[in-house]
């Protein structure tokens, strides 16, 4: 059994430890409140417009589609990893980089594929295998839609200029603290609607022309898609945190819960030795 003193410095070190990890859990609460507001209030806009543009892309004729939704064969591809810019999240970022890997290895094995980090934990797994083209973590300092915006514009030239033929989105969706699901969305070209739901509601008047709607909204579109997944991710990572610190803390407290029933045993058994020796010596001195 390990000395007193040792025992009082592991029940110090734990303590400090859930000290530590309680505190994460408060931070990443506070901001997942705003966070999930944020996206929460987002999400309606951008699947609105999403639904709305791939409704209209389907009734083009395909000479004069939009050039986001060009059809090319598959020969490169981009990979938008996001990630967060720190750890102590859980699975969190572990899931996206397993995603990114099943891409690059069986999804696209006989493609050339390149990825974009927007987070330094995808920047940091995918650096080692020379996959990276640039990387975005910055944008979690100021996260606005002028900035995102920005990296939008970067890959839609890309695609346009013919550099890459797919570019798929990687990213955790926020669904509650507890809980956050692992999404791959196509990101270009842009896929119209088949079938019947292609054309339903769509009893419009166009003014401006059909095409010139299009052609104005699909960047905007593109740019609010990208957005939202980077809101998504961000509000995930502070629900995947705040269960992480929460669940660490719970451990923490267990773990010294247990070490003071050790220590107080160890020192009841310290004592009960210090008795019987001081009677034996008694013992000793009447004989």
């Amino acid at each position: 059994m390990a000395n007193l003193k040792e025992i009082r410095n592991r029940i110090s070190s734990v303590s400090s430890t859930m000290q530590i990890t309680s505190a994460m859990k408060m931070v990443s609460a506070a901001k997942l409140k705003k966070a999930q507001d944020a996206i929460t209030a987002m999400r309606p806009y951008s699947n609105k417009l999403t639904e709305l543009l791939q409704s209209l892309s389907a009734t083009l004729d395909a000479d004069s589609g939009s050039k986001y939704s060009v059809q090319r064969e598959v020969k490169n591809v981009l990979v938008v990893a996001i990630t967060s810019n720190r750890g102590l999240c859980g699975a969190f970022n572990s899931n996206i980089i397993k995603q990114v890997n099943i891409l690059i290895n069986d999804v696209y094995a006989d493609k050339n594929v390149s990825v974009l980090a927007v987070g330094k934990k995808a920047n940091d797994a995918f650096a080692k295998q020379d996959k990276v083209i640039a990387n975005k973590s910055e944008v979690f300092d100021d996260l606005t839609f002028e900035n995102v915006a920005e990296i939008a514009e970067m890959i839609m030239k890309k695609f346009v200029e013919g550099d890459y033929d797919k570019v798929e989105l990687v990213y955790n969706s926020f669904k509650n603290a507890a809980t956050q699901i692992v999404m791959t969305e196509q990101f270009l070209p842009i896929v119209p609607i088949e079938g019947e739901d292609a054309h339903a509601n769509l009893d419009y008047i166009f003014e401006p022309s059909k095409q010139e709607i299009v052609e104005t909204l699909i960047p905007k579109s593109l740019k609010t898609q990208l957005f939202k997944g980077i809101r998504d991710s961000f509000a995930s990572e502070h629900g995947a945190r705040m269960t992480a610190m929460h669940k660490a803390t719970d451990n923490a407290t267990e773990l010294r819960d247990q070490l003071k029933l050790t220590y107080n045993k160890a020192r009841q058994a310290a004592i009960t030795n210090e008795i019987l020796e001081i009677v034996g010596g008694a013992e000793a001195l009447n004989n």
